[in-house]
């Protein structure tokens, strides 16, 4: 059932208004469930507030600051940990997820974000025999295994793909990795077409044979996808401009049944692959998601069928007209929880109706609503431990709140946000890639817990590294105000 404008405006209301500021505090929030920067005199003071874990202390190693108590461990490193096979550990680490696996160790499938031909990539993901989509193309997976006795293992998922961004997890417990790249055969050295969502199993190594395009999902610059596990719809995110990307959701066929190996059975055309259309509380209809400038905002969605998802002519967000649909700037990473999508919008720039540091919202399959429960204000000071911007791959934390990838400017961090609206810097990136004159330092991605939620596992893009990182993990209070 279509849900009208009408509808919605006589249904909504816009719950708990939270005050959106500029500069470096950031948002702060008074929405139940919402989310935002903390007060960052009490982060520069190493007061909390109740929340967090103290402030970061620098590490003599020069990886990571962490908070007292808490430890580091690198499982790989691009060019000098091997994998089974003897090659280095492939090049730019992206999306994970953790998975249990045998005889308690933990299964870590790890996304590699290359593209362009692949005889310009110094680490490439290796052509492992019976597993290359495109041998032209230098990306794909690769799978940690982290035994109870501290080994490690590493081995090939899936190779021949492209830009291997983010991508997401299922509910039985495979990895979807999405290529965020749509070459055509023909462009960049490609001997296939790319745009595509691939699945693969961390914990059979015989069913990534072959690897088979989902090509039901659609052609784009994909990023993140994740699953309804009572619904069965998929949601999948769009990172891209010239216009604006778009948020999509996928309902199979009526009588599909979800499960292992289950996607290869599917045609090519299988289901319905959607855009979202939002409304607001008065039944407008909204163009973009920047246009949100305070946390509880709650837009109704309505869905719009994609012409041609294999975007043969067209690319598929530029198959819809103005008043259409409702797009989003450099929609990124997504997590399954607490009944629905949590979702990012990295930030937004000129390309946009309005200008932000990043957004987070929170999509509500069952209401149909996109609720804004992160906003990040333009202007902050990109050095400090507490003014965190360009939200990128997030995580549901088993102590409350989220876990979020800073991929902005300045300062890298991994950073909690509890629901009563405080955030804290957990991890700050120490590697500097730059010169010390002119400091740069890699994003963090793939931020995931291990399966009982005591390790968090982390990368470091550039210069390619996986963590674990331990501690005193605590519930974060709940803090009003």
């Amino acid at each position: 059932m279509s849900l009208t404008r009408r509808d919605f405006a006589r249904t909504s209301v816009i719950t708990g208004a939270g005050i959106a500021l500029a500069g470096t505090a950031g948002a702060l929030a008074s929405a139940p469930h919402a989310l935002a920067s903390a007060d960052l005199a009490d982060e520069a003071s190493g007061r909390q507030a109740g929340v967090g874990y103290g402030p970061l202390v620098p590490d003599p190693r020069g990886v990571l600051a962490l908070p007292a108590g808490f430890t580091y461990r690198v499982l790989t490193h691009t060019g000098k940990t091997r994998l089974e096979s003897g090659e280095f550990t492939p090049a730019e680490h992206d999306g994970t997820a953790a998975f249990p696996g045998p005889r308690g160790s933990t299964l870590l499938v790890n996304n590699h974000e290359m593209d362009g031909p692949r005889d310009e990539a110094e680490f490439p993901v290796p052509l492992t025999e019976g597993l290359v989509y495109d041998p032209a193309a230098p990306g794909g997976c690769t799978i940690v295994e982290v035994r109870p006795d501290g080994g490690v293992a590493e081995w090939v998922g899936i190779a021949g793909t492209a830009n291997n961004c983010a991508g997401g997890s299922t509910p039985w417990n495979t990895w979807l990795t999405c290529e965020e790249n749509s070459d055509r055969a023909g462009e960049n050295g490609m001997t296939k077409d790319h745009g595509y969502v691939f699945e693969v199993d961390p914990a059979d190594r015989r069913a990534n044979r072959d690897p088979k395009p989902l090509k039901f999902f659609g052609r784009y610059d994909h990023e993140a996808v994740v699953i309804d596990p009572r619904r069965g719809h998929a949601y999948l995110t769009e990172d891209a401009d010239g216009p604006n990307g778009l948020f999509y959701r996928w309902t199979p066929p009526r009588d599909f049944r979800h499960g292992p190996r289950m996607f290869r059975t599917l045609a090519d055309d299988a289901g319905v692959l959607q855009a979202p259309k939002c409304y607001d509380s008065g039944g407008r209809y909204v163009d973009d998601l920047s246009r949100a400038t305070r946390i509880g905002t709650v837009y109704g969605v309505d869905w719009v069928d994609v012409p041609d998802r294999d975007a043969r002519d067209v690319a598929v967000r530029e198959q819809f007209g103005p008043g259409e649909v409702t797009r989003g700037r450099k929609l990124e990473g997504m997590w399954w929880g607490d009944g629905g999508a949590y979702i990012v919008s990295s930030y937004a720039r000129a390309e946009s109706p309005v200008q932000h540091d990043g957004q987070v919202w929170f999509h509500d399959p069952g209401r149909r609503t996109l609720t804004l429960k992160v906003l990040l204000g333009a202007g902050r000071d990109p050095g400090a431990d507490g003014a965190f911007d360009g939200p990128d791959n997030i995580t549901v934390s088993p102590y409350g709140g989220l876990i979020v990838a800073e991929d902005g400017d300045g300062a890298q961090h991994l950073f909690g946000a509890t629901d009563s609206g405080r955030t804290y810097p957990i991890a700050r990136n120490e590697l500097n890639i730059g010169t010390e004159d002119e400091p740069e330092f890699g994003e963090f991605t793939g931020v995931t817990f291990s399966p009982d939620g005591r390790t968090l596992y982390a990368n470091i893009q550039e210069p390619g590294i996986m963590v674990a990182i331990t501690g005193p993990w605590k519930r974060q209070r709940v803090q009003r105000g």
